[in-house]
């Protein structure tokens, strides 16, 4: 593997302190570094530098050199070399490290100026903390209380702007909020490259707003709501539902391509309430799409799955297992694996096909049109880690012609459905009657519906696993909320039925992932315990020659500013 070349760095001085940082770095990611907080509004790292809130004020200097001898000029009373501080604050965000840069961030000048900034923003600022959706997030609150005078010297009456203006189909805008920081307007038109909003209007009446006859409706349309520092831009789904701090955090994968976007998962007592994305600069920087945020709601959906079937009849899991048991047995055995299961099982799926007289395994692949951001081409998550596993190695088809064919020729009596719906995958009617089914998945379907055998299992918000996404990185997600009564883990299940073949494979994620790394080569020195949050790149050379398809490449690059 090319290692990345070594940034240059710089040696700047912040509040006493050297650091060394990479050339080009602004002084508020320097600060960073030393766990110096720069308060800021407008600066997102990820954004561009707009410069507009003022609050990220510091003092600036530099070491004193002599104008014609360039010599250094020593202050006597340290004896060390004098700093020419610049007389007025100025931005951190704006200003990038220089050799012997000097950063004042607590003096007297500059904590006045942090004080003036915040109590300007307070001005038209309504007093509605206790019912915004922001509360316990908020930036305003927390550096108001951090960096504010605690008092203000305004006496007018506020200049009462919009509330719950509808920018688009997700997100409501409470206009009054708004502290005019542009990193909406800067996010729409620099990542989602969907220049709608701006300001109108000028000073304390100055609105955020769409552009006539627009409306914010791309699909990334909540990230906007995401790095709003107050509470101006809501949910238009999360709004006024929960309070923020009552929630749980569990670090996901968003499951809907092989981008495989971070996220994080937000519960309470059982029950999601949103979904939001984490930060991965390797893979989705701080972004999602908004079609990956409604996906916790397939944990509630209608057509839950939760009962054990036995030809239509309830049934306990033992009785189920045995049954399956005794159709895979009797051979004839074909196996539809999937692209949207973890490592762990496709790699149990694969030492069942294995002890089920090395059965045949199919994948269903699923192709819409990528949108060259977070959204690929290539909508299973995990098609890569079949590979990786062992389970398939050529990439699927949209269509199960194949087993098809193999049906109709009578060399296929029983079919293992892994959460993959035969119908939709393209086996009629008639073909399915032909099989005995054994169906394991989380939503009934039209194959649920016809299939002898039924066992319930997890969703990935329910499950702890991995993911290898599109540049072949291995990554894992933790169970959010516990599954619904008569689901079991789809690990348990099949361990159970390659268990009931022969075969000794574990269930429990830490044994299992000892058993894969001294069977698959690729996973030799890993754990599902060691592997970092951040996921960790495997070797794609093996796979390089495989036709892709567009919008999933091996080198997939994060959205960049």
């Amino acid at each position: 593997m090319i290692q990345p070349a070594k940034p240059e760095l710089v040696t700047v001085n912040i509040d006493g302190k050297e650091v060394a940082v990479p050339k080009g770095t602004n002084v508020i990611e320097a600060a960073r570094l030393v766990n110096i907080d720069v308060p800021h509004y407008c600066y997102h790292p990820k954004l561009s530098v707009a410069g507009n809130c003022r609050m990220c004020l510091i003092e600036m200097g530099m070491p004193a050199v002599d104008p014609a001898t360039k010599a250094p000029v020593m202050d006597p009373a340290t004896g060390k070399q004098k700093i020419n501080w610049i007389p007025r604050p100025q931005i951190g965000c704006g200003t990038t490290v220089a050799p012997g840069l000097h950063v004042r961030t607590t003096s007297p000048m500059v904590k006045d100026a942090r004080e003036g900034v915040m109590e300007f923003l307070l001005i038209n600022h309504p007093l509605d903390c206790p019912i915004c959706d922001q509360a316990g997030e908020c930036k305003l609150q927390e550096q108001s209380t951090a960096y504010g005078r605690g008092y203000s010297r305004f006496v007018e009456e506020k200049n009462v702007k919009p509330k719950r203006t509808q920018l688009g189909p997700r997100v409501i805008l409470d206009d009054e909020r708004c502290i005019l920081c542009s990193r909406c307007i800067r996010f729409s038109r620099e990542i989602a490259k969907d220049d709608v909003l701006g300001f109108i209007d000028r000073g304390s009446y100055s609105t955020l707003t769409c552009f006539p006859g627009r409306q914010l409706e791309n699909n990334y349309s909540l990230n906007t709501v995401d790095i709003c520092p107050v509470g101006a831009l809501t949910s238009a789904d999360f709004r006024f539902k929960m309070r923020v701090w009552f929630l749980k955090q569990t670090n996901s994968i968003d499951t809907e391509s092989s981008v495989g976007a971070n996220t994080v998962v937000w519960s309470r007592e059982g029950v999601i309430y949103r979904i939001t994305p984490r930060r991965n600069d390797e893979v989705n920087d701080t972004w999602m799409a908004d079609s990956g945020r409604v996906l916790y709601k397939q944990v509630r959906a209608e057509n839950r799955l939760t009962a054990v079937k036995v030809n239509g009849a309830d049934s306990g899991v033992d009785m189920a297992v045995h049954a399956a048991a005794e159709l895979l047995k009797a051979g004839g055995v074909a196996i539809v694996g999937s692209g949207r299961s973890t490592v762990e099982e496709q790699w149990l799926t694969r030492q069942l096909a294995n002890a089920a007289g090395r059965a045949p395994v199919s994948l269903v692949s699923r192709v819409a049109a990528g949108d060259g951001l977070l959204v690929s081409a290539d909508r299973n998550p995990n098609v890569r880690g079949a590979l990786v596993t062992g389970l398939v190695c050529a990439l699927p088809s949209t269509q199960l012609t194949e087993l098809g064919a193999a049906i109709d020729a009578g060399k296929v009596r029983t079919v293992l459905a892994v959460g993959e719906d035969l119908a939709a995958a393209g086996l009629s009617a008639a073909q399915l009657a032909k099989v005995e089914i054994i169906y394991l998945g989380t939503h009934a379907n039209a194959t649920s519906a016809v299939a002898k055998i039924v066992l319930p299992t997890l969703t990935v918000f329910e499950k702890a696993g991995t993911f290898v996404n599109q540049q072949f990185r291995l990554q894992k997600f933790a169970a959010a909320v516990p599954g619904p009564a008569g689901a079991t883990p789809d690990t348990v299940l099949l361990a159970r039925l390659a268990g009931a073949l022969g075969a000794t494979v574990p269930a429990e994620l830490g044994a299992l992932w000892a058993a894969m790394a001294a069977a698959v080569p690729a996973l030799a020195t890993v754990t599902y315990a060691n592997l970092p949050e951040t996921g960790l790149l495997l070797d794609a050379t093996p796979f390089a020659a495989l036709p892709f398809v567009e919008g999933a490449s091996l080198h997939h690059q994060p959205a960049k500013a």
